[in-house]
């Protein structure tokens, strides 16, 4: 077996220079592009974990020749809030870069347990972290940091790290359930099989009762250990009177052992420990993986959560320090270097810089920021070292605000949800009452069976498929939306964004950049240049995109500002009345389209603006097209400037000068008509339409009220993103369909299967729990989209 080739560098895959490094690895001469990989590889090699090369998927990461100094992790004040104390000394979870596959799990593994002073160590592919137990009294953290950083795996401490060791902690109790009740099936069905054998009878009943009892010894732990999440469902489930699936899990379980026990104390015919033992195991199994499989699918939350660094290099008068990120407050200034993230929301001084904001826009492309931008948290600084000037910190960040979006998202209730749970319920109440007329059936006719066989009714018709077909869906759908940087707000989001059949696009900061500029100016009466600066100072706090096109460095400060939606701006300067917006509405005069300032009743300036087109945007709506959704550019601006936008981007049904009342009406219009209808803005004019749309987006630079209205937040600037969106919607409908169509018709067939005395228990504990994993797996497509939602 050979070390997979790997494109570039033998270690990181970059590509070479014209002078490359040469390593020897397992016999062969590698080129490497950098000192640094050259370092990593030979210690890989000198340690005897080359099969590190063998095993691995895809390349490694890129080791910088200058590492990063890990001392300041060896303080107090740092650790306190992320390492916990444990009998070998301390434990603590890190985030790392450049972890792709299970090979760099291994390697990891591997290489920690070598430093001295550790003494455990367990990374996590999925995840991307990686959990170190040391002895700092004989290493300190930052040098096995170090062996991190020099294996091309780049530490960040982990945020949420309470969080986390609950998860790891309700884990590995789920994995000690899973393998004592492995264990305990496994004897249970070995003495089963025994009893199974004695076909004829022949068993002196003292050897049968031995091997019962033992069978009652093995399973018991299983049933009150292993099973015990089932039972204490039950019991709430019985306490708010809303029998569900843990109700027949527990029940079954408990009838077959303590029926069991019975059948055992007076000698019967027949036991069903192996029955009880079996269901269990094969439960929990299906209930383990599909935990497994909804935190892999929201594993971006957990990267929006631990983006955020812990360390932040602030300035003081004699220079600067590095102190935790909870330590800053709004005004601190902080230097962030080049490959850093950036710790708080604020403003960017001094040089300009590029930013990578991939993790929160899902735009792979840096973005270019001028002195004065906003920056924030969880960004990446590329290229060059910045400086930024704090003004949000912790759960204030943009990055907190994400994070709380999808965690709300991926905890609601949508309607769908709601009718699998109901359906669920009533299967549940209808099976015991089936279960007890088969009991009553055959015990007719041959007494002996009518237990097993109702037994195998309850477990095999056990609806846990139906149960997980919606939830599974969604939490996968809603990790893909996130990892491109939508974030789907509303509960039944994606269930009516499906069944969109009409787009209303809003044009400024939608269609548009969001970024006008002035093209005229021009005085009715007076200076135009003191027009410019009023108009400034009206549109400074207006919160509205126009404000870019009158921006200036200093000017009076207006005060009473108010927006009205539609109209314009009003407020007061100096004293003094003033309006800007609609001729009508600013200087009373008839609307022609273009933007005025005066006082309601006299025209004192007029001003032209341009607002570019997105690049995206034509390709966005002939893709929306494609969907079936039939695009409407429905617009406050005037209807010169709206009809060249939609010449430009093919869209004949436009709607101009419309007031946010207008907005409203054509939707209710079109809903009269029987479509359902996705609306698309950004403006404070737009929050009505939103919120009254069947199913609403909203851009990410767009108003708060917007945000608040919308079911979707485009978090990037893209609005591909949107048809995107709205294929994955239609295809996590599809598959939510497929799951509840197997999970009905799989106990529908099964069902009378059973109730005939085909199915036995075990038989029964195996066919449900396949039932559960087959849904489990569908669901997952949803997280490896097709090509063309990439």
């Amino acid at each position: 077996m050979t070390a997979r080739p790997i494109p570039g560098c033998f270690h990181c895959g970059e590509p070479l220079p014209a002078d490359p490094v040469h390593v020897q690895v397992d016999g062969a001469r590698q080129q490497v592009c950098c000192t640094g990989c050259g370092a990593a590889a030979n210690w890989i090699r000198d340690a005897g974990l080359a099969d590190y090369y063998r095993l691995r998927d895809s390349a490694g990461g890129r080791v910088a020749l200058a590492t990063t100094d890990y001392s300041a992790w060896d303080r107090a004040d740092v650790q306190a809030d992320h390492a916990i104390e444990t009998p070998q000394g301390r434990e603590i979870t890190v985030v790392c870069e450049g972890m792709h596959c299970a090979a760099c799990a291994w390697l990891i593994d591997h290489a920690l347990r070598r430093e001295p002073g550790v003494s455990d160590a367990g990374a996590n592919a999925v995840t991307g972290r990686v959990r170190i137990a040391w002895d700092p009294e004989r290493t300190p953290l930052s040098q096995v940091l170090a062996r991190l950083a020099a294996l091309g795996y780049r530490p960040h401490l982990a945020q949420g790290e309470a969080a986390e060791r609950e998860r790891r902690r309700e884990r590995n109790r789920m994995i000690a359930r899973l393998g004592v009740a492995a264990l305990g099936a496994t004897q249970a069905m070995m003495f089963a099989e025994a009893l199974y054998l004695d076909t004829a009878n022949e068993m002196a009943p003292a050897t049968r009762d031995f091997f019962r009892w033992i069978t009652f010894l093995v399973s018991t732990p299983v049933v009150f250990f292993s099973g015990w999440p089932f039972i204490a469902g039950m019991a709430t489930e019985l306490r708010e009177r809303r029998p569900g699936m843990d109700t027949l899990v527990a029940s079954s379980v408990l009838l077959a052992y303590f029926a069991s026990l019975v059948e055992t104390l007076r000698g019967g015919a027949h036991v069903w420990f192996d029955a009880a033992v079996m269901f269990v195991l094969f439960l929990l199994a299906a209930r383990f993986l599909e935990r497994m499989a909804r935190r892999q699918a929201s594993a971006r939350l957990d990267t929006l959560a631990r983006a955020q660094p812990a360390l932040a290099w602030r300035e003081t008068a004699g220079g600067r320090e590095q102190v935790p990120v909870s330590a800053l407050s709004a005004g601190d200034v902080v230097q962030v270097a080049a490959g850093d993230t950036v710790p708080a929301d604020g403003e960017l001084i001094g040089d300009a810089a590029a930013l990578d904001e991939s993790l929160l826009t899902g735009e792979a492309t840096a973005v270019d920021k001028q002195a004065g931008d906003a920056l924030y948290a969880g960004s990446t600084c590329r290229e060059a070292p910045l400086r930024l000037r704090v003004q949000r910190t912790g759960s204030d960040t943009r990055l907190s605000q994400l994070v709380r979006a999808v965690d709300r998202a991926q905890a609601s209730r949508p309607r769908v949800a709601h009718f699998a749970d109901a359906v669920a319920r009533r299967f549940v109440v209808s099976l015991f009452v089936v279960a007890g007329l088969v009991f009553w059936a055959w015990w007719q006719v041959q007494p002996e069976r009518a237990f097993e066989i109702a037994l195998a009714v309850l477990v095999v018709s056990c609806p846990c498929a139906l149960s997980l077909a919606v939830p599974t869906a969604l939490a996968t759908a809603h990790g893909t939306l996130a990892r491109w940087g939508v974030l789907a707000l509303g509960a039944d989001a994606l269930e009516n964004l499906a069944r969109a059949d009409v787009v209303v696009l809003d044009k400024t900061g939608t269609l548009t950049l969001g970024q006008p500029r002035l093209l005229h100016a021009e005085a009715i009466e007076g200076d135009i240049g003191q027009w410019r600066r009023i108009a400034a100072a009206l549109e400074c706090n207006a919160g509205h995109p126009l404000a870019l096109a009158f921006a200036l460095p200093d000017g009076p400060v207006a005060t009473a500002v108010r927006t009205v939606p539609g109209q314009g701006v009003q407020g007061e300067v100096d004293g003094r009345a003033y309006r800007l917006g609609r001729a009508d509405y600013a200087a009373g005069r008839a609307d022609d389209g273009a933007l005025w300032l005066g006082d309601g009743a006299r025209a004192l300036a007029r001003f032209e603006t341009t607002d570019p087109v997105r690049p995206e945007a034509g390709e966005a709506v002939a893709a929306l097209r494609e969907l079936g959704l039939q695009p409407r550019l429905v617009s406050g601006d005037g209807a010169t400037r709206v009809a060249a936008v939609a010449d430009q981007l093919g869209i004949t049904d436009v709607a101009s000068r419309q007031s946010p009342e207008d907005k409203l009406a054509i939707v209710r219009a079109l809903q009269a008509n029987g479509h359902r209808v996705l609306a698309v803005g950004d403006g404070l004019n737009d929050a009505p339409v939103l919120a009254g749309a069947d199913v609403s987006v909203a851009m990410a630079g767009g108003a708060p009220l917007a945000h608040r209205s919308a079911d979707l937040v485009l978090a990037g600037p893209s609005l591909l993103r949107l048809p995107q969106s709205v294929r994955l919607a239609r295809r996590t409908r599809r598959i939510i369909g497929q799951n509840l169509a197997w999970a009905l018709a799989y106990n529908v067939v099964a069902l009378p299967f059973a109730a005939l005395g085909w199915v036995s228990p075990g038989l029964a504990a195996l066919g449900m729990a396949a039932s559960s994993l087959i849904v489990t797996a569908n669901a997952l497509r949803l997280g490896r989209p097709h090509g063309e939602l990439a």
